[in-house]
């Protein structure tokens, strides 16, 4: 298998290039990342529909990952991935978390050094990680154009949550994260938000910033049989209406704030019920349900695990609104696609876009609390069958406006062809 990997990934240089997209020739972009795993959230996703769309004006677009060669979403990621990490390993011993955090890979840095300069510019999405520090090695010292999205890894809550580890990671900054991204051409933030927290969390800070659009891709076509397949999932479910987390299950999306605050209405509320779909790679989910049956409302709460294609967007059409308390979030690709959906969200006050959503008109924000998550459930059932209907037109149209992954794909688009003097 990893013979037939190799061979499906290997790299062809673009010393002589071909005629590309109405005439313009091929341009080659490499993302790095640390994975294209799925189930990490909002960063693959993010360029994995950037690619689709890239690839529309004929930007070849190839990716450079930590993952072990064989890993299955290697094997099922739609384009060409040099995934140089090695297996994993198991456990939940620190070592292992460790080891599997950090993803320590040489043989990607090997491989950066060497063919990094085969492409016109790079991408390095994410921080704190080898995947930088393979960047910082390789890109770095070649004459590529590169630019950085940080996806909200400069937040400051991740400072108050975890001193200890910003400790370490301002350590990182000085000999690595900070020199990548002040040698960057663009530092790229996906709100005005983001931009603003993350000068506020390392020293130094100097780096050229640019807010750029950023988004979820339109979804399928709806049919009812999308609203079916998701129900089927869940057969006690049932037709009950319901409120939709979607996101992965990690201690920073507040899922312990969400139930304890459904806890507090669903009494005035008996027909309504709870689903929390997403992977839960951190092991949380046990202490959630054990949290559920403690405030008495376990058979109130669905577990469907990740959702995907048509079953998520069954999942979001088919919701009364999406909620996401989270502590910190940088965008979210998920309230994106929930908005697409013409779904309402109820969200913190810490996702950086919930100014957006509180102006158009398309959800409820409020702080991180169990109270806040409280006070915007109560609104949400104070809302009439009307209002609820305009607040689903709104969301619609604040996608439209502000989220879409074709806005995304021509912002970096005209970044790249800024820093690299690529011909349009």
């Amino acid at each position: 298998m990893q013979g037939l990997v190799c061979q499906r990934y290997s790299v062809v240089s673009k010393t002589i290039r071909s005629p590309g997209h109405n005439g313009i020739p091929n341009v080659k972009i490499l993302h790095i990342i640390a994975s294209a795993n799925p189930e990490d959230g909002g960063p693959i996703e993010g360029v994995s529909r950037l690619k689709e769309q890239m690839n529309l004006h004929g930007v070849e677009v190839e990716l450079l990952t930590l993952d072990p060669p064989d890993a299955p979403w290697v094997q099922q990621f739609n384009g060409i991935v040099h995934a140089k990490g090695r297996p994993f390993p198991k456990g939940r011993g620190l070592v292992a978390r460790f080891v599997r955090w950090a993803r320590f890979s040489p043989d990607a840095a090997r491989w950066a050094q060497a063919n990094v300069g085969r492409y016109d510019a790079v991408v390095i999405n994410g921080l704190w990680n080898f995947s930088t520090r393979v960047a910082r090695l390789s890109v770095c010292k070649s004459q590529v154009p590169y630019v950085v999205y940080p996806h909200g890894m400069l937040d400051p809550w991740f400072r108050k949550r975890y001193p200890l580890k910003h400790f370490a990671k301002q350590c990182l900054w000085l000999i690595n994260e900070g020199p990548l991204l002040r040698h960057a051409r663009m530092v790229l933030f996906t709100c005005e938000e983001e931009r603003i927290l993350a000068a506020r969390t390392f020293v130094p800070y100097r780096v050229n910033e640019r807010v750029v659009a950023y988004g979820a891709s339109e979804p399928l076509p709806f049919e009812p049989g999308q609203e079916t397949a998701f129900r089927n999932t869940l057969p006690a479910l049932g037709r009950r209406p319901y409120l939709l987390f979607l996101s992965r299950i990690h201690e920073k999306k507040g899922c312990d704030l969400l139930i304890e605050a459904f806890a507090r209405i669903a009494g005035t509320v008996p027909d309504l019920d709870l689903v929390i779909a997403g992977p839960d790679k951190s092991g949380l989910r046990p202490g959630l349900e054990q949290l559920a049956s403690k405030c008495g409302i376990a058979d109130r709460i669905h577990w469907p695990g990740m959702l995907t294609g048509p079953v998520k967007y069954g999942a979001l059409h088919g919701a009364e609104a999406f909620v996401l308390p989270s502590h910190q979030e940088n965008f979210g690709i998920a309230v994106a696609e929930a908005l697409a959906c013409r779904c309402p969200v109820l969200i913190s006050d810490q996702v950086n876009i919930y100014r957006e959503i509180e102006a158009a008109g398309a959800g409820y924000c409020a702080p991180d609390t169990v109270e806040g998550t409280v006070k915007t459930l109560e609104r949400w059932l104070a809302t009439s069958h009307d209002q609820r209907a305009d607040m689903r037109s709104k969301a619609e149209a604040l996608y439209h406006e502000r989220f879409t992954v074709e806005a995304a794909a021509r912002d970096l688009r005209d970044i790249l062809t800024e820093i690299s003097n690529i011909e349009k």
